[in-house]
This record gives structure tokens, C-alpha cells and sequence, in this order.
């Protein structure tokens, strides 16, 4: 029999103050929560849900059997843990705040922009700037598509498309994560200057990259996708449970990272979405990204333009996505996301400004309460 237990942020508030000091600051970030679902889910099914609020939780916690209660103590602490900022060469990326990454496909064959940077590489070094010049802290350089499909491109050619592109962000300045699965890109991009590696297999595609991550010290993305070991990442999406079967596969990963020598600080997580999900499927891992920061290390989602956009807006193209775009990027930013990987970089800076305003202004507003 294995029990697991699960702690999910369930009610927000502006400020500590709405609830006379009875919230927790979200992973150190700029959203407030006041109310919690404490799970515990025995052989796939749960069996225990309570409700708790900080000043109740002690209680609720004491309430889990013995073998999973110091793993639910240590996801408390977790939900309360602010992240270190990233230092990435010159520039220091701070996590309590939601930060913009901007993707730089050099591909042919990416649902999105494929071809588009390829053959032009002033084209893509334009892009790049006018992104780092529109707020994105970070540029993600991708060489390899990984939409549903896709074959897979042998190492060199791979090598051959993003060290370019990765040299011209970094000689802007700009930091850059190389969004790869393969050791020898991971290598040769961090050769070229890159400062993180964005893993969309969480390091299980190939059995060299958590040693090159871990030799270099670098920070890592560790993405779910249910295909990660193999070539199609998406093969094997079925679930009974998808929140709770991403976040045992996410934290497996995170152990199998710690255990490669891998610094629990230069860790980040990716729920995958559209990777190997249904719509039903994603809108569930949106709508529960709050749970994952029990894991205890800053989030990143990646939605932009994606195909459920399009399925939830009269199949709208690719092209015609920014509403959706924007909308998925607010709604991780309500759930204390710490990276935003977006097309549309000024759009999504524009509304995190906006939301942050909003979130800072809330910190200074008394008028409803007495006093």
C-alpha cells in the first residue's frame, strides 16, 4: 500500500492583510494564499481531503499517517520558499517576480516561427534584440522541434543551428537557455555562452546530459513529457490522474537530478503542457499549477500559441493566439510562475507590468479595513 500526500494552494488574497496575517507569500513570489487542500491519495485514489488555512495547518498535518507526514511537512515548507535569483553571466534574473523568456526558434519545423530565423540570421538577431529590448530576462534557443511529429535531428545539425544564434544573443548581452535534450548540444551551446539548459525530457532522453548539467553548475529546466526517454515525446499520454501523475514524474525527476550531482538551487520545473495531454488534460495542469511549488523549485510554464488556444477559440491558427497567449501567461502569473516562455514578448511584459501594479498596489491598500 502508498500513500502519498499532496498540498494545494486552493484560495488567494491580494495581501496578508485581507486575512489579518493568516497567508503565506507563494514561493517568495507576489501572490498570497489563505486556504489549502491537503490531500492523501492511497493506490491512485484519494482517500482524505482536508481543508486548512496557515494557522491550521499544523493540526491538519498531524492528522496524515506517519509515513507521509514528514513529506508533507517538507511540501509546506516548500509552498514558502523563496527562490535565489539566477545569476546568468552579467545579468541577474530575480524569481520573486514573474520573469519573461522569449523563444528563439532556429528551426524549419516548429509549430510556431519555424523557418522563420533559420536561413536568416540577422533576421534572428534582430528578434532576439527587440525581445531582450521588450523585457524577456532570458532568450530560449531551440534548434530542434519538438511538435507532435517531428523527427528527430541528428546532434550535429542541431549543433550546427543554435551555436550561431546563441553567440549573437550573448554578444547583445542578453542570457540564454538552449532548449535541447541532447548532451553534445547541451555542451557545445554552453560552450558558446549559453547559461541554462532547458531540458523538455527532464534529462531522461539522453544518458550523458545530467553529468554535463552537473559538470557545467549550470540551471536546468526539467520539463514532464510522458515520451521523454524515447523520441516522441508525447507517446504514453494517458493518465488516470494527470496533476498527480506529473507531479510524482516531475519530483522523480528533480531526485534523479539531485542524485547526479545536480545543485537542488539550479533546478527548475515545466509541467509539459500540450506535451502528451489532452486539452482536458492541460486545462486541469493550469488550473492546479499552485500545487506544484510543494516541489520546493521555481516553475516555468510554457503555453504560448499552443494548439489548445486554438481548440478553445473556433481553431483559431497559430498566428491568432495572443489573446490566448496572454490569458494562459496571467493565469501563471496568478499562480506565482516564475518564467513565462512566450512568442509575444512585449505583450506579456506589458501585462505583467500591469498585473504587478496591481499586485504591488494591493500590498498598500487598507480602505476596507477598519482602523
Amino acid at each position: 500500500m502508498t500513500d502519498r500526500a499532496y498540498i494545494r494552494p486552493i484560495g488567494f488574497v491580494p495581501g496578508p492583510q485581507s486575512e489579518h496575517g493568516n497567508a503565506i507569500r507563494l514561493a517568495g513570489g507576489m501572490v498570497y494564499a489563505s486556504r489549502f487542500a491537503v490531500m492523501l491519495r492511497r493506490e491512485g485514489q484519494v482517500v482524505e481531503r482536508w481543508l486548512a488555512a496557515p494557522d491550521t495547518m499544523a493540526g491538519v498535518l498531524g492528522r496524515l499517517p506517519d509515513d507521509v507526514a514528514g513529506d508533507a511537512e517538507a511540501q509546506w515548507a516548500n509552498l514558502t520558499l523563496a527562490h535565489p535569483p539566477l545569476e546568468l553571466g552579467a545579468r541577474t534574473v530575480r524569481l520573486d517576480q514573474p520573469q519573461v523568456m522569449g523563444i528563439l526558434n532556429v528551426t524549419p519545423d516548429s509549430f510556431s516561427d519555424g523557418g522563420t530565423f533559420l536561413d536568416d540570421r540577422e533576421a534572428g538577431r534582430d528578434h532576439a534584440a527587440a525581445m531582450v529590448e521588450a523585457g524577456a530576462a532570458i532568450i530560449d534557443v531551440g534548434g530542434e522541434s519538438t511538435r507532435p511529429g517531428a523527427k528527430t535531428l541528428w546532434e550535429g545539425d542541431e549543433i550546427e543551428r543554435v551555436v550561431p544564434a546563441i553567440e549573437a544573443c550573448v554578444g547583445m548581452g542578453a542570457a540564454v537557455s538552449i532548449d535541447t535534450r541532447k548532451a553534445a548540444v547541451m555542451e557545445a551551446a554552453l560552450a558558446a555562452g549559453a547559461h541554462i539548459v532547458n531540458d523538455v525530457s527532464g534529462l531522461a532522453h539522453d544518458p550523458r546530459s545530467a553529468e554535463v548539467v552537473a559538470q557545467a553548475g549550470c540551471p536546468v529546466v526539467l520539463m514532464h513529457a510522458p515520451g521523454a526517454a524515447g523520441d516522441d515525446l508525447h507517446k504514453g499520454g494517458t493518465y488516470d490522474n494527470v496533476v498527480f501523475e506529473v507531479f510524482d514524474a516531475l519530483r522523480a525527476r528533480c531526485d534523479a537530478a539531485l542524485e547526479a550531482g545536480i545543485a537542488a538551487s539550479n533546478i527548475l520545473l515545466d509541467p509539459g503542457i500540450g506535451f502528451g495531454k489532452s486539452l482536458a488534460d492541460n486545462l486541469a495542469l493550469i488550473n492546479a499549477l499552485p500545487l506544484f511549488h510543494a516541489l520546493g523549485h521555481p516553475l516555468l510554464l510554457g503555453a504560448s500559441r499552443k494548439r489548445m488556444i486554438g481548440a478553445l477559440s473556433k481553431e483559431a491558427p497559430v498566428e491568432q493566439r495572443l489573446g490566448g497567449s496572454v490569458a494562459l501567461a496571467l493565469e501563471g502569473m496568478r499562480a506565482g510562475v516564475q518564467l513565462l516562455r512566450v512568442h509575444d514578448v512585449a505583450e506579456t511584459v506589458q501585462a505583467r507590468n500591469v498585473w504587478r501594479g496591481l499586485r504591488d498596489a494591493a500590498l498598500t491598500d487598507f480602505g476596507d479595513l477598519p482602523g
